[in-house]
């Protein structure tokens, strides 16, 4: 292996930018490793574990850029290095920055240079993000932190801070939100309407915006919290603050709520103040049976699907029941013609999901049709698997979990470690199905179906007599930069299964899972 490297100092560039340009360069011939990122101590330790880390990048600085890559050949290191010097090159003239038009290096230039600002999106190394949110919010600035890697006890005196001004903390890791039509972060292109949503989840977020517009409504805000914010240390201040926000907006008369669990002495919070506001609320905590506890404004959701089918219901001046059965259409002659094709020994589920919420989502669903399912984000302690790296009997794996996107980009953005693991599943001869979920939108792989289309097609040139069914689900919508339409079209010409939405993906493979336990008695 030959390693190779590139510093550029006092060049610093956002943390999306960086992941897309360690995709690429991932791709490149002859390429085992890449990594594009600012040299801070946390970095330089990622580099050390991935055995990338040579003197001259840990000397460097936090305000340098690395660029590191792992090569076969001197001839493929050396050229990547040059590609990444020309797309970093192409992404900086493309944003305008110019020797003629430079853009805002500091918060106060900024609001100097757009006056009437009244939002800072923030993504800077973790180091450097509550100080910087910190400038915003005293200049009278929301702020959605994009950045990770921040304290929970920075993100408590950020959100403390927030509250007393009457000013929202998105975040850290906020990794969605659409404010006033306006997609930040990971997000997909929505038509405007009625509802608003407050979500402790990005992609969960993104699956209930998505849903609401194929059920025929819009939105008015989707406020992002940032995963931590239901926790017992933060106390759900940023839900609350939107649920406030939501119920003082004109355009908003519905009120959506979405997260994973939250602390013990959290949910009592958010449901008190469910019971008080003046507007509708569905209430979606995944894992959490909140049937008995709310008023009757409030409805509570097992699902994200069945909370977007709820608001629409609300939005529309219906009542809002559960969804039906069927509600998509009747997939039981493709469950039968898929068990049909299927061999005797084919008896296991493997989901690979860039989303957590929609790996959780999926397990709940799946539960309640196969059973006990393994996991890196378990339902369960006692479920949670032994290696990440090794699937056991019914297993799906949230691949944008921390463990995985150390050190280089989250798979809605590379879908390279999430491909080699299909691989790795489809060559199980005890396999029967595999359930992914293709993300669309801002931030997301120009082409994630196209992608998935390849490394199917290459699963079964390399494994011939294995005949595994593949699922999916598209979260996105018409409007993305990869439009729905083109994405499902792409992933049904590799003879992909597309279903309408995440729970009908994970239905639909638990009934086939559980014809095939029927069909081996």
């Amino acid at each position: 292996m030959v390693v190779r490297w590139l510093i550029k100092p006092n060049m610093y560039q956002d943390s999306v930018k960086l992941m897309k340009l360690t995709a690429e360069i991932q791709e490149m011939e002859g390429i085992s490793q890449a990594s594009v990122v600012m040299a801070t101590d946390m970095n330089k330790a990622v580099l050390k574990d991935a055995g990338l880390l040579v003197s001259e990048v840990a000397e460097a600085n936090a305000n340098d850029l690395v660029i590191v890559v792992a090569a076969d050949e001197e001839e493929h290191a050396e050229k990547a290095l040059k590609a990444a010097e020309k797309l970093l090159e192409t992404f900086n003239v493309e944003e305008g920055k110019t020797e003629k038009q430079k853009l805002p290096k500091t918060i106060q230039r900024g609001v100097e240079v757009l006056p009437g600002a009244n939002l800072a999106l923030i993504s800077v190394p973790g180091t450097y993000a509550a100080a910087e949110a910190v400038k915003a919010l005293n200049m009278g600035l929301n702020v959605h932190l994009f950045s990770d890697n921040v304290s929970l006890e920075d993100e408590v005196r950020l959100k403390e801070l927030g509250c007393q001004k009457g000013l929202l903390v998105m975040g850290p890791d906020c990794g969605t939100a659409i404010i006033d039509g306006v997609p930040l972060a990971f997000a997909n292109v929505v038509e405007r309407g009625k509802i608003g949503i407050v979500g402790a989840s990005g992609t969960g977020i993104q699956e209930a915006t998505v849903l609401i517009e194929r059920l025929g409504a819009g939105i008015s805000h989707a406020i992002g919290t940032g995963g931590r914010d239901l926790s017992g240390a933060v106390g759900g201040r940023m839900m609350l603050m939107g649920i406030d926000l939501l119920e003082e907006d004109p355009s908003t008369e519905v009120i959506l709520l979405v997260s994973k669990p939250a602390g013990s002495q959290t949910t009592p919070k958010i449901l008190e103040r469910v019971r008080k506001c003046r507007k509708p609320v569905v209430v979606c905590i995944l894992k959490e049976d909140l049937s008995g506890s709310l008023s009757s404004w409030a409805v509570y959701a097992a699902t994200i699907e069945d909370a977007a089918y709820k608001a629409v219901a609300l939005a529309n001046g219906e009542e809002p029941l559960t969804i039906p059965a069927n509600f998509w259409g009747d997939y039981s002659e493709l469950v039968s013609e898929t068990v049909r094709n299927m061999r005797p020994e084919q008896q296991y589920l493997r989901g690979l999901f860039t989303g957590g919420t929609l790996a959780d989502e999926a397990m709940l669903v799946l539960g309640n049709i196969i059973g006990d399912i393994y996991s890196n984000i378990p339902l369960k302690p006692e479920l949670r698997l032994p290696s990440s790296q090794q699937s056991k009997a019914h297993t799906i794996i949230d691949l944008g979990d921390d463990e995985f996107t150390r050190g280089r980009p989250h798979p809605m953005i590379d879908p390279l470690p999430r491909n080699e693991r299909l691989l790795q599943e489809y060559k199980d001869p005890e396999v029967a199905v595999i359930l992914r979920d293709v993300v669309t939108g801002y931030g997301s792989h120009p082409d994630p179906a196209g992608e998935l289309a390849r490394a199917v097609m290459e699963a079964r040139e390399a494994y011939p007599n294995n005949n595994a069914a593949v699922i999916a689900f598209v979260c996105g919508t018409e409007g993305d930069p990869q439009p729905l339409s083109a994405q499902v079209e792409t992933l049904e010409k590799a003879g992909i299964m597309v279903l309408p939405s995440n729970a009908e993906a994970a239905r639909v493979a638990g009934r086939i899972i559980k014809q095939l336990e029927s069909k081996g008695v």
